[in-house]
């Protein structure tokens, strides 16, 4: 936003008042995750009072707040998609800052929250070109098995936004929480398979001779991650009458844009 850090929420609400803006679309998030265990203070500054203040900021001027949260709001136990109304109970800082935002989101009358979860672009710094990098730099590469979820592109999310906004626009009464997410369930070693096997198929220099499937507790990090970060999206689908797109195809043509024109 401009003239607004998020660090600083009476900035942001300085900047708001300035702008009077119809609608706010907060897609800033602190999402370092290891990195939030050590700063919690400033993770919660910025993805819970921030939001705080937009929430307060947009309903005092009558505007739509539209606000991402994160499947990291539940335990990630069993094997069931998350449905919006589930128990919350997040595993770390992140996770519990995050929770804390959707909730104060919520206290804006127009909100649009949307939960998504493995999050990707085409450029940027993200899991999917992390992975492709280091296919051209590694021998050999190990990548956690046990995490099931779906990729979901960045552009759809975006997409699929404006026509909520568009609708909820016209009908006020569709505010609320909703699960945003690709279709179908796979692993990031999975994914990892499909990303290499596409690279080699167009011909992309491929450093990387063995991958290895590894349990997350071979993989050990400061903050715990879901095992489970399936999402139902059911409510989304019926609510806006969009069917969303299989992760594997969405990414596939992602992918094959960027392997079109130079390595990502």
């Amino acid at each position: 936003m401009p003239g607004g850090d998020l660090s600083q929420p009476e900035a942001v609400a300085a900047a708001v008042r300035r702008l009077r803006p119809t609608v706010i679309v907060n897609a800033a998030a602190y999402t370092a995750v290891d990195q939030a265990e050590r700063e919690p203070t400033l993770a919660r500054r910025i993805n819970a009072e921030c939001v705080a203040t937009l929430a307060r900021e947009a309903e005092a001027i009558g505007a739509w707040l539209v606000h991402y949260s994160t499947d990291y709001v539940f335990d990630g136990q069993g094997d069931r998609p998350w449905r919006e109304e589930d128990p919350t109970a997040p595993l770390n800082v992140y996770g519990q800052t995050k929770l804390a935002g959707e909730q104060a989101a919520a206290r804006c009358t127009r909100h649009l929250i949307f939960r998504v979860s493995w999050l990707y672009a085409a450029h940027g710094r993200n899991l999917i070109t992390s992975m492709l990098r280091l296919g051209r730099e590694r021998e050999q590469l190990s990548v956690v098995n046990d995490q099931f979820g779906a990729p979901t592109h960045a552009a759809l999310v975006a997409d699929c936004t404006a026509h909520a906004l568009r609708l909820a626009w016209q009908q006020p009464e569709l505010a609320g929480l909703y699960h945003l997410a690709a279709a179908g369930t796979t692993s990031w070693y999975e994914v990892a398979h499909l990303l290499f096997d596409a690279q080699r198929t167009a011909g992309h220099p491929l450093t990387l001779g063995a991958l290895h499937p590894i349990p997350s507790g071979e993989y050990p990090c400061p903050a715990r991650r879901p095992h489970n970060s399936r999402l139902n999206t059911e409510k989304f689908a019926h609510t806006f009458g969009l069917t969303l797109p299989h992760w594997q195809s969405e990414l596939e043509r992602v992918l094959a844009g960027m392997l079109a024109t130079s390595p990502p």
